[in-house]
């Protein structure tokens, strides 16, 4: 952030002021870009090939994607000088790659367990002595019907929020996981359906996961 910040303040005064005090000849405006982007790019690279936590992978990402390419580059007093230096991105493409799929394989598991986890829950307070909520005056299921499809839809957001390929992959692999979440769920219900027919509200419990199919749909 501080350099980004630095490099940012630091051109806009060079694009402003100092660019016109030498004769175009000088490139004065690509000299101090390219030596900017070079040290930006080195620390990048510095970081991307240390051990990063997920969220230093999505955050790196989102600089290489996002934030530098279009918060910076495409910044109204830098954009047309910019241009004509033609700078690279932060990382390799090999590198950025390599990051990318880790933060995909990591966020892919961590929405895997969280739909897990609310399952595992759902499933529990099937075996309680306790009427479903209803929500506007239907039995449903707020932690399966909204809980869900929230997790995975803030999970596609932020994968979109680091580029549009990111968010698309991302996509692609939820949309195996989906699946195997609701049979997961299926076979669950239809295991409480058959064996439980003596629960005290059996038949509201019953109405609350049918009424979740509209959602999931």
């Amino acid at each position: 952030l501080h350099m980004g910040k630095t490099m940012k303040e630091d051109l806009t005064v060079v694009a402003k002021y100092i660019n016109k005090l030498y004769p175009p000849e000088f490139n004065v405006f690509s000299i101090y870009a390219e030596l900017y982007h070079n040290y930006f790019a080195s620390q990048a690279k510095k970081n991307a090939e240390s051990h990063l936590e997920d969220k230093d992978i999505y955050l790196l990402l989102s600089w290489v994607h996002n934030f530098y390419p279009n918060d910076m580059r495409k910044d109204h007093d830098l954009a047309v000088e910019l241009d004509k230096v033609k700078l690279g991105s932060l990382l390799p493409s090999s590198l950025s790659k390599e990051l990318e799929n880790k933060y995909l394989d990591s966020e892919e598991v961590t929405v895997k367990n969280s739909l897990s986890r609310c399952l595992d829950k759902e499933i529990q307070r099937w075996k309680e002595d306790k009427e479903p909520e209803k929500l506007n005056g239907h039995f449903q299921s707020e932690l399966l019907g909204i809980f869900v499809i929230q997790s995975i839809y803030s999970s596609q957001q932020r994968a979109e929020d680091i580029s549009k390929a990111v968010g698309e992959e991302l996509s692609r692999r939820l949309l195996k996981e989906l699946p195997a979440f609701l049979r997961s769920y299926r076979d669950a219900f239809e295991d409480f359906r058959e064996k439980s027919k003596k629960h005290r509200y059996y038949k509201p419990i019953l109405i609350a996961n049918i009424n979740n199919c509209w959602n999931f749909r």
